[in-house]
């Protein structure tokens, strides 16, 4: 039985904060679920997965967010409990339902997870989604902890169904992938079937009957500002005449940073946890009992400038303060060392910075190494280009490399060197259009083969009808690679218990009317050659499925090992290093030994056995048994 399945009620847990999401929901009765899967918030969609198989709810991994979200509504508004989980960005391609499913709301209770990520740990933005909630006039929670996040996925399926509203859920990455004490509560049984109840004056958003819709929406809120104010997750603690202001993870830097400074009897602090609407009252009621106060919130001023007003609306003067040059910015993730220094510099408390420890002094001190992120030895992402690089060389072509978001961004780095456009999913096939269009060159995009699923189909449709002239590359690993080896929907090999159609990418390619197309394997590196020279000599629009299983995914699905190890010849004791100056794969390195007999050497840890270096060094062979 899956660990988050246990029917033990007061059992201690030490779960991620996107596991303890899961359990909330499995403790509000969670009857469908669907996700894209996206880093920080995939093991939601990952544990939701694992868990189906041995429960009654529904889950799917969709195409997109957007599908994602629409396949959610479709359940929600027929009374099923259901949640929709992904990044921050992904609430972006969601954001066109998301505004209108605000109108009509829902019947059964609806949690829309959105995973944010300061500091772009593995995202291209780190925009706020706390704007979300403003804009779409949704009731938003925060939580600050694994606890907090488990009991605010119950309670906002309970707030959801009261309002007839979905809630968003925003977590950030330290949330998601930091593990805490969870005390479990009784399971509900899930209701999986539900009944929709026609009434098209309420579901169907022609404008007419979007102009009321959009009035109940409205009313709805200030009902939800009522909860907020009302609501057991927005404290004010302490007694003191300083006010400290903040809201999910940051909370926990502010509460150790006044028990650090030893300020504990002069600091009360709001914690806001059910963030929009704003409690007005509740602010209120801390305005007017401080001095003057501190926002600490990571990303965008929005508490800060929701203080700001009330106390302007109520004639208030007291000094707020929080994203300026001396205080906090509007960059990156926070941490307990910064909070510490700032509170102590903006109330006057007499504060030493400790001294940064210097590994140098300390003889014993193990100096780790930097690993930069780098494609896998044997990606096959890495022969792909290395091959598309090689015929442009060999052409003395020049070309201009929009790619697209997975592991195969990492295309960037020396000596590959094959991006230079990137702004989201699905924007590859899109900005190649435009740029071989106004520009005449040679444009070669890249797109993996989930994103092609995501958004790349409607950018292909558009290409052939306005007749665009590039070269797309879809490579096709098999898998969700980067964030976690989920499926998608041309997934051939599947992990156990998957047994959904495989669709052909090809054919899908052929059926947008692309004439050219060539499927290869990028470890054959003649026939992956031959096909990006046909498709440069075309001068149409083409299409190469470069299609290979990510060696990582196969391993963990078939248990498939290496069957080929390759050393380094003797007659390698030159000055030549074009193997990692050209194709960089991490298991060739240069030998280190100063009486080496070979300039090169293969680590054999980290060769796979793929055999694409065999393909292009002839000082390269099979290793002897």
């Amino acid at each position: 039985m899956h660990p988050l399945l246990t029917e033990e009620t007061g059992k201690k847990l030490l779960l991620l904060g996107n596991e303890a999401i899961v359990r909330g929901a499995l403790e509000a009765g969670l009857g469908f679920a669907t996700t894209y899967p996206g880093t920080p918030s995939s093991e939601i969609g990952d544990n939701f997965f694992r868990i189906a198989a041995e429960s009654e709810f529904y889950f799917e991994y969709s195409t997109n967010e957007k599908v994602a979200l629409e396949t959610a509504a479709g359940a929600a508004v027929s009374g099923v409990r259901t949640m929709c989980s992904m990044k921050h960005v992904g609430l972006n391609v969601a954001a066109d339902p998301l505004m209108t499913l605000a109108y009509v709301g829902v019947r059964g209770g609806m949690v829309i997870v959105t995973a944010d990520d300061p500091s772009m740990f593995s995202s291209q933005n780190e925009q706020d989604s706390r704007i979300y909630g403003r804009l779409s006039s949704l009731p938003m929670l925060e939580p600050a902890s694994a606890q907090e996040a488990k009991e605010m996925t119950k309670a906002a399926f309970e707030i959801s169904e009261a309002l007839e509203l979905p809630v968003l859920l925003r977590t950030t990455t330290r949330l998601s992938h930091y593990r805490g004490i969870v005390t479990t509560a009784p399971l509900r049984p899930p209701k999986t079937k539900g009944a929709f109840e026609k009434n098209s004056a309420r579901f169907v958003t022609v404008p007419a009957n979007a102009r009321v819709r959009h009035k109940v929406l409205l009313d709805q809120a200030e009902k939800a500002r009522d909860m907020a104010c009302q609501s057991t997750f927005n404290t004010v603690t302490g007694e003191g005449s300083w006010g400290i202001a903040t809201s999910g993870m940051a909370y926990n830097y502010v509460a150790d940073a006044i028990k650090d400074l030893g300020i504990e009897d002069k600091v009360r602090v709001l914690k806001l946890g059910f963030t929009y609407p704003f409690p007005e009252k509740l602010a209120l009621d801390f305005i007017k009992s401080v001095e003057k106060i501190l926002v600490v919130e990571e990303l965008e001023p929005l508490l800060e400038d929701s203080l700001r007003v009330t106390a302007q609306t109520n004639g208030l003067v007291t000094p707020i303060a929080g994203k300026r040059p001396d205080l906090f910015s509007r960059l990156y993730e926070y941490n307990p060392g910064m909070v510490r220094e700032v509170i102590a510099r903006f109330f006057g408390v007499h504060y030493t910075l400790p001294e940064p420890v210097d590994v140098e002094k300390n003889p014993e001190a193990i100096q780790v190494p930097m690993r930069p992120p780098n494609l896998c030895a044997g990606c096959p992402h890495r022969a792909a280009y290395y091959a598309v690089n090689s015929v442009l060389k060999e052409t003395k072509t020049e070309a201009i490399f929009p790619t697209d978001i997975g592991c195969y961004t990492l295309g960037i780095l020396p000596p590959l060197q094959t991006a230079d456009f990137l702004i989201c999913m699905g924007s590859s096939v899109t900005s190649a259009a435009g740029i071989s269009r106004v520009t005449g060159k040679k444009v070669i995009a890249f797109i993996g083969d989930s994103t092609f699923f995501h958004s790349g189909i409607t950018g292909l449709i558009n290409a052939v009808h306005n007749q665009h002239n590039f070269i797309l590359v879809v490579l096709d690993n098999g898998t969700t690679a980067m964030t976690g080896h989920q499926p998608h929907p041309g997934a051939d090999i599947t992990l156990p218990g998957w047994d959904k159609p495989c669709i052909s990418i090809e054919a899908i390619v052929r059926a947008c009317g692309v004439e050219q197309v060539a499927v290869v394997n990028p470890n054959n590196l003649s026939k992956t050659k031959k096909a990006i020279q046909e498709a440069l000599e075309s001068n149409q629009l083409s299409v190469i499925v470069a299609k290979a299983p990510c060696p990582l995914y196969e391993r963990r699905v078939l248990g498939k090992k290496s069957k080929r190890a390759f050393v380094v010849g003797p007659e390698c004791n030159t000055e030549c290093t074009e193997c990692i100056d050209t194709f960089g794969c991490p298991a060739l390195y240069k030998n280190p030994a100063p009486d080496a007999k070979t300039t090169m050497i293969i680590d054999e840890q980290l060769c796979i056995g793929c055999g694409v270096c065999i393909q292009f060094c002839k000082k390269i062979r099979p290793k002897k048994i």
